[in-house]
């Protein structure tokens, strides 16, 4: 209705789990230098690790009874390299105008991964960012100072509370306002900040033509209306 075009990314899908043959089984068990004894224990410890996890597995997915291992995807191996494969592939190649990004909880931190290791991309791209109860953290993520004033310029955290929708909630950190999304639950704070979301988003289109566009003045309609 709005015109806008959607990529939903899947970071939470980074390996496919498959069944291990009894070569790779064997292998596994036979490469371990460690002492006999010390191994012993170590297997005996795993052993019951894996067998409390096999009795849940069990009965959660009855078709997985066998030893499996886990092969991560080429260039996708966790979310922050997932959110940098489908902007380097899909979204910093695409035709939009505006681009804008809804973030939740890990999502945020994968963004704030992306914006260092493409700065001046996203810079030039990216409108405007709305977090949703994020969980990133500019310190231990080492934000640079230049990435941070953008953000703080350009994001939006809107994160669990208990005030009502867009209410300012204090934050410790030098980064993107925060405000509450109406909801004290971790899972509804996207569903129930939209109506603000794409409000800001339009905000944000609006005074990113202001810039672009300036008022003319006086004397340029004066010169315009003189070339005719």
């Amino acid at each position: 209705q709005e015109g806008y075009g959607v990529i939903v990314l899947n970071p939470n899908e980074n390996y496919i789990e498959v069944e291990k043959t009894k070569a790779q089984i064997q292998l596994s068990s036979d490469i371990s230098d460690e002492p006999a004894e010390k191994r012993e224990r170590k297997d005996k410890i795993q052993k019951e690790t894996k067998k409390r996890r096999d009795f849940y597995e069990k009965y959660r997915n009855p078709q997985k009874e066998k030893e499996t291992m886990q092969i991560y995807i080429r260039d996708n191996g966790s979310p922050e390299e997932h959110a940098i494969y489908v902007w380097d592939h899909f979204i910093s190649q695409s035709a939009a105008e505006n681009v804008f990004f809804v973030a939740h909880s890990y999502g945020g931190l994968a963004f704030v991964e992306l914006m260092i290791q493409r700065e001046a991309e996203v810079k030039n791209r990216v409108t405007a960012v709305a977090l949703t109860d994020s969980v990133h953290n500019v310190w231990h993520q080492e934000v640079g100072k230049t990435i941070r004033e953008w953000m703080r310029e350009n994001c939006c955290n809107w994160v669990s509370s208990s005030e009502p929708l867009d209410t300012s909630v204090e934050s410790m950190l030098p980064d993107c306002p925060r405000v509450s999304a109406g909801t004290e639950r971790h899972e509804l704070t996207s569903w129930k900040s939209f109506p603000s979301i794409f409000k800001f988003f339009s905000e944000a289109v609006k005074a990113k033509n202001s810039l672009v566009k300036p008022t003319p003045t006086r004397r340029s309609n004066r010169i315009k209306y003189e070339e005719f």
